[in-house]
């Protein structure tokens, strides 16, 4: 795990240790907030969705070498929390890369697996349901309901333990407050 005080400070380090290769980046507001795409595309070529849309970019995204995302949330224990309504966030953590990275704000730890998976559930799916047109009851309200709604979001979660083998894995830890 690598630890910064601010986003400068880690987008300059993975820029530093991503150089001439393939990247991903999961849909990840923190990775934005940073300007990681710009960023790392001067030395290496990227793919994001949230620039180049597409299912192209998505499986390009997934076929990286290096692959960029955040946490919905993560315990003081260091268990990592995501939730995913396509399942490309998901899958680019757990198979076919040299290295996967999160990139975590302070506001996603959580002092244990029962209050990372209500901010995962209640907090972060909730909000991360605003900027799609969908309508479940989340959007509406701002509170989960567990829905069976066909356009829900929150369709899989993914609870890291450990990095998974053959596979490297690094948490970079900010000290403010990113993402949703």
């Amino acid at each position: 795990m690598q630890h910064f005080a601010t986003g400068g400070e880690a987008a300059a380090y993975l820029c530093a240790q991503i150089r001439d290769t393939t990247v991903g980046i999961g849909g990840s507001k923190t990775a934005d907030q940073l300007g990681l795409y710009e960023k790392l595309s001067e030395n290496n070529t990227v793919y994001w969705h949230w620039r180049v849309p597409g299912w192209e970019t998505l499986e390009k995204a997934n076929h990286a070498a290096v692959y960029i995302t955040s946490a919905n949330a993560m315990t003081e224990g260091g268990e990592i929390l995501n939730i995913d309504g396509r399942g490309n966030r998901l899958a680019g953590q757990v198979f076919g890369r040299k290295k996967v990275y999160y990139v975590v704000g302070s506001n996603k730890i959580c002092p244990d697996f029962e209050s990372a998976l209500q901010r995962a559930h209640g907090t972060a799916a909730v909000e991360n349901c605003k900027r799609f047109p969908n309508k479940p009851p989340c959007q509406i309200d701002g509170q989960c309901h567990d829905c069976r709604h066909p356009d829900r979001i929150c369709r899989a979660l993914l609870v890291t333990w450990m990095p998974m083998m053959d596979m490297e894995t690094e948490v970079i830890l900010i000290d403010e407050e990113l993402g949703l």
